[in-house]
């Protein structure tokens, strides 16, 4: 008790600042999300006070940030246009994927999981992040120059034909979902489809119309209309905007930049009585739990959902942690990585149940939280209570807020938020792989890949495909090193200290073979190769085998294959100094006892031998 009121001062200043700076970013990562701002402030609230309560790093603020945002975009725009556009219908299986995310990390901390995160490699951590900064700053274009595709009136009617399409085929699957045979009752689909309205059609059209235009291909393919659109008042309050954020910094960095760009450029456009367009409405009030959640979860509706909500899960945890590593940098302390994860696992659950969109640990709020005196987890539960202050206090101002200025912001944090530190090394990794004349560095290549995939594919799968081709590279690489210095030597290899005393009159019939170093998948090939050396005239085969300390199930079978290959030529095989490992491996399928009996294996070279002189007879 006494150390909490030794650092509240602190706390209490670090995390007011840190709430001040989480605000305008919490508004339009709501926004971006497709959920509204209020999404995006729930999120902070509930996030930043539960992860700081129940988390493992005592200074860190978490919330809604740009990674987390840009995936949980992709399921609300998956989700919403699988409900017929409609946001209310989509949004209890959305925040069901939500609160699923929070219970997966719960899960990785309470197994002990977060010390492992760490391991994620570096290339598709960067081609990740430079995407996300990529995918913001171009779907924030079109609010900054104030384009909506939806109130397009001439891109809105090419989606009419396609819009009636969809619309009869909606009522087949309800005609069928009710047992309607229709070609016994045509009539019925007729009448159905004739009370569909033009105002149907047209908000059908409209909801097309935005979906096709969401994402980068989408924003590229509209691009052309929306510069001929231009909303000239947008564009100067998005530019206005961009410019006091950078240039504010060149003044101070103690106040928050963009901060100070939300009230400037919002202050000057609803002082002046601009006609500007405002985000949407915040709801007054406290934030309400959303039961619908479970009163109407269906597991056949989230089962499609399950690999997006553990990409969350894990997105949010290496978020959440590499924060945690630069919260212990500036502290000097160390925090709890499985702890850490539980807690942010609590906030994202509980923020879920109010309507908020996912977050993780913040980087920029923990270090302003830090360096304006925040000592304790008591510094995050004071910006998530000023937040719920703000929103209860100044929710009906906060919703007068240009959607341009919050666009600006928006195109501020893609911009910042790519990995340049990984794009300027392009040049000068190593260019360890090649396809024809181009010769590429293996980690430029994953992290293109993760960067182009995510961009335009899906962000989800992207990082999945370059998790798996980074362990197979990485695999190969150490296959090679391993296999450098995994010695199977050939015919006329070497002797070793103890075999001086071999009979000279038996090496014909017995021949010595060394196996140095793990066998495993990248040493195979060259182990395989001993079948091919030793001639069939050979009777006993002597495998020097106290330094292979490792045998993987691909060591495994080619061990297996090549005793089966001597002993359909009558060879007979000696072990010596077989290792725990390798003989376990070999006693799990039978090679230990059916190819090699217990006493043909020996402890020492010197035991084999008196075996050898005793049962070896020189044939020639």
């Amino acid at each position: 008790m006494k150390d909490f009121f030794k650092h509240i001062k602190g706390d209490a200043f670090g995390g007011i600042t840190a709430g001040i700076v989480a605000l305008p970013l919490a508004l339009a990562f709501g926004v971006s999300s497709g959920l509204g701002p209020s999404a995006g402030l729930y999120g902070a609230i509930f996030i930043s006070f539960f992860a700081a309560l129940f988390g493992g790093t005592n200074t860190q603020i978490s919330g809604p940030t740009a990674p987390m945002t840009a995936v949980s975009m992709v399921v609300i725009a998956g989700i919403i246009a699988a409900n017929d556009g409609s946001v209310e219908k989509a949004l209890p299986a959305i925040l069901t994927v939500f609160l699923l995310a929070g219970f997966i990390q719960i899960g990785l901390g309470a197994i002990g999981l977060g010390k492992y995160i760490r391991y994620i490699p570096y290339p598709v951590v960067s081609g990740f992040m430079t995407a996300i900064g990529v995918i913001i700053l171009v779907t924030q274009i079109l609010p900054a120059v104030g384009y909506y595709p939806k109130e397009d009136v001439d891109l809105v009617s090419q989606f009419k034909p396609q819009a009636e399409e969809l619309i009869l085929e909606n009522i087949l699957k309800e005609e069928a979902g009710e047992g309607i045979l229709v070609l016994e009752d045509f009539e019925e689909t007729i009448r159905r489809a004739q009370l569909t309205t033009e105002d149907d059609i047209g908000k059908e059209s409209q909801t097309l119309a935005k979906s096709a235009s969401s994402g980068v291909l989408g924003t590229i393919k509209v691009l052309p209309r929306a510069l001929k659109n231009i909303n000239w008042l947008e564009l100067i309050l998005a530019l206005s905007t961009i410019f006091i954020v950078y240039g504010f910094k060149r003044i101070t960095t103690k106040i928050p930049s963009a901060l100070v760009a939300l009230i400037v450029v919002s202050g000057v456009a609803y002082g002046f009585g601009l006609d500007y367009r405002p985000i949407e409405e915040i709801p007054t009030g406290l934030p309400v739990p959303r039961m619908e959640i479970f009163t109407s979860f269906s597991l056949a509706s989230i089962t499609p959902y399950i690999f997006t909500a553990i990409t969350l899960a894990l997105l949010g945890a290496i978020d959440s942690l590499l924060t945690s590593v630069v919260a212990d940098n500036m502290t000097k302390t160390k925090h709890k990585p499985n702890k850490e994860l539980v807690g942010q696992g609590i906030g994202n659950s509980i923020g879920a149940i109010f309507g908020g969109i996912p977050g993780a640990g913040a980087t920029i709020r923990t270090v302003v939280n830090i360096n304006s005196g925040g000592k304790t987890r008591l510094s995050g539960m004071i910006a998530g209570v000023l937040l719920l202050v703000i929103l209860l206090a100044l929710g009906p101002v906060a919703s007068e807020i240009p959607a341009a200025v919050l666009a600006g912001i928006l195109i501020t944090v893609g911009i910042g938020v790519m990995d340049y530190k990984g794009l300027k090394a392009i040049p000068s990794l190593p260019k360890d792989i090649s396809f024809g004349p181009i010769k590429l560095s293996s980690e430029v290549l994953i992290m293109l890949v993760v960067l182009v995939l995510s961009t335009f594919w899906n962000l989800v799968y992207a990082v999945g495909i370059g998790l798996v081709i980074a362990s197979l590279m990485f695999m190969k690489k150490i296959g090679d090193l391993t296999a450098e210095r995994s010695d199977v030597k050939s015919l006329k290899e070497e002797s070793w200290a103890d075999e001086g005393g071999f009979p000279s009159n038996l090496r014909e019939e017995v021949f010595i073979k060394h196996v140095k170093g793990p066998l495993f998948f990248g040493s195979t090939s060259d182990f395989q190769a001993l079948t091919l050396q030793i001639p069939k005239t050979a009777q006993i085969v002597i495998l020097r085998l106290g330094r292979m300390q490792y045998m993987d199930q691909s060591g495994l079978y080619a061990m297996e294959d090549m005793l089966q290959e001597l002993k359909k030529d009558n060879i007979q095989v000696l072990f010596v100094g077989l290792l725990k490992q390798p003989r376990y491996m070999m006693e799990r399928i039978d090679i230990i006892p059916d190819f090699i009996p217990n006493e043909h294996i020996f402890k020492d070279f010197k035991t084999c031998l008196q075996w050898v002189r005793s049962n070896v007879k020189d044939v020639n």
